[in-house]
């Protein structure tokens, strides 16, 4: 019997049905104001619609419509404070929902509180939001902790420059640029918990891109990216994608899928930080820098660029852009 005749193993079986997952959950996130049929959802996994939503199930922890259902909330409780000139109704039905009633009731019932009310305390964490792992009123593995070479920062054009630093009594400075990103396309290995968790992904990604010369120093650009808010989701459920920057036509499997990063408008930040100070780096990015830039942030998904390699540094620090996608205030 030649290798090519072996029956593949169950992990490879078992990374298949994981990439599958992932392509229908792309699919939700991207289509979220749209009906989004058993039937269409099942052809996207290539699964049987007569059996996709029992594997859905086992495979996510979550009944289908429960998901779809949760993601739609969870994005309208960060539009209700990301878009303060919309009203209620508009955000409802831009998330997907039939009509304003229907979410209301939705709404009240998930969060624990109204819409309106949800809107007026602002970022601060609704009664029916778990706390999770949190420390000091701050949820813990905000950020993840990958370590990993990228390639140079991303040239900007027409940009803002803000050279203030931090205040003599903050841990370490801060340089913000506002600047236009291309699209990233990326390969990614999704991982589904707290976001500092996401390391064992990298890992997973890095073994599967070495080998086949995806690895390029100088050239391949290394990024976190996060798909949820982690005031709004229960860090059980928070989401994040471990990248690398691969030619479109990559050819993936199993865990690995391909994805692209949304361009535009972003607050950069590069930060020079210890492995366990990246949630303050971001707290001073949207709690310090935001409320005073003239700008707010942006429905796409934030990231990390990692610039180096912390086992090189002389300190083991990351150095690392954060980007924030934002727009006008």
């Amino acid at each position: 019997m030649s290798p090519v005749d072996f029956p593949p193993s169950k992990e490879l079986l078992r990374q298949e049905y994981v990439g599958r997952i992932n392509r229908v959950i792309d699919f939700i996130e991207e289509n979220i104001a749209t009906e989004l049929r058993l039937e269409t959802l099942a052809k996207v996994a290539n699964f049987s619609r007569f059996h996709f939503h029992r594997i859905f199930s086992a495979m996510v922890g979550e009944t289908l419509n429960g998901f779809v259902r949760r993601l739609r909330l969870e994005k309208a409780a960060s539009m209700l404070n990301t878009h303060p000139k919309d009203t209620i109704t508009d955000i409802a039905l831009a998330c997907g929902f039939s009509s304003s009633a229907a979410f209301a009731r939705s709404f009240s019932e998930h969060f624990g509180v109204s819409a309106s009310e949800f809107r007026r305390r602002g970022t601060k964490r609704m009664p029916g939001v778990r706390e999770g792992e949190s420390k000091n009123g701050k949820t813990e593995g905000k950020i993840c902790k990958a370590e990993s070479k990228a390639g140079k920062a991303f040239p900007g054009t027409s940009h803002y420059i803000d050279e203030r630093n931090i205040n003599s009594n903050r841990r370490f400075e801060m340089k913000v640029e506002v600047r236009e990103a291309p699209d990233l396309h990326v390969a990614y290995c999704r991982h589904t918990g707290v976001y500092q968790g996401v390391g064992e992904a990298f890992e997973k990604l890095m073994r599967w891109a070495g080998p086949r010369g995806l690895c390029q120093s100088g050239k391949t650009r290394v990024l976190g990216v996060y798909h949820d808010d982690p005031e709004i989701t229960d860090p059980s459920k928070l989401r994040s994608s471990a990248c690398i920057t691969v030619p479109e036509g990559t050819e993936v499997e199993g865990e690995i899928g391909t994805m692209t990063v949304p361009g535009g408008k972003f607050a950069v930040a590069r930060f020079e930080i210890g492995k366990e100070q990246f949630t303050e780096a971001w707290d001073e990015l949207s709690g310090r820098w935001m409320p005073e830039s003239g700008y707010q942030p942006d429905d796409r998904p934030c990231y990390e660029l990692y610039l180096n390699d912390p086992k090189e540094h002389p300190e083991g620090k990351f150095i690392v852009d954060l980007y924030m996608p934002v727009k006008p205030l």
